[in-house]
């Protein structure tokens, strides 16, 4: 279930509801309170940052979020590893596609690798607490 509610999140988040421009009503009044004398392009790059930021971090958790899915299903960790990592990677490239019908949004290639950087990013961290726990039943 946790699956199906982030990737719900992240397919929201495609939406007009996350656009630059909606997102750019908190965040530059923000950057502005903290340094009232920031360029316009100062701002553009911080968004622009925090926006692919956002990416790697959506889809790092939603193959952290899969993979315990599936070695709680109880397939074995590296089949798990890979299909998280190319269910993310699928999932990336239809919530692009979803993007290339909403106005406000554009879809890009880029965004899907950055995805796939973050699914990684997620794997990684899979990896250090599936031998984390290895290490542990071996001492004990």
């Amino acid at each position: 279930m946790p699956v199906i509610i982030w990737m719900t999140l992240i397919f929201i988040g495609s939406t007009d509801v996350l656009s630059a421009e909606h997102t750019s009503r908190f965040l530059v009044p923000f950057l502005r309170w903290l340094d009232p004398q920031i360029s316009w392009a100062a701002l553009n790059s911080i968004q622009m940052m925090i926006r692919k930021l956002g990416h790697l971090t959506e889809y790092a958790i939603l193959t952290i979020l899969l993979w315990r899915a599936l070695v709680d299903l109880s397939w074995k960790s590296s089949t798990s590893l890979t299909i998280s990592l190319l269910a993310c990677a699928i999932f990336a490239a239809s919530d692009e596609f979803h993007q290339s019908f909403i106005p406000s949004r554009t879809s890009s290639v880029h965004d899907v690798m950055i995805d796939i950087c973050g699914a990684v990013i997620g794997l990684a961290i899979c990896i250090a607490l599936a031998s984390r726990k290895v290490l542990k039943e071996n001492r004990v």
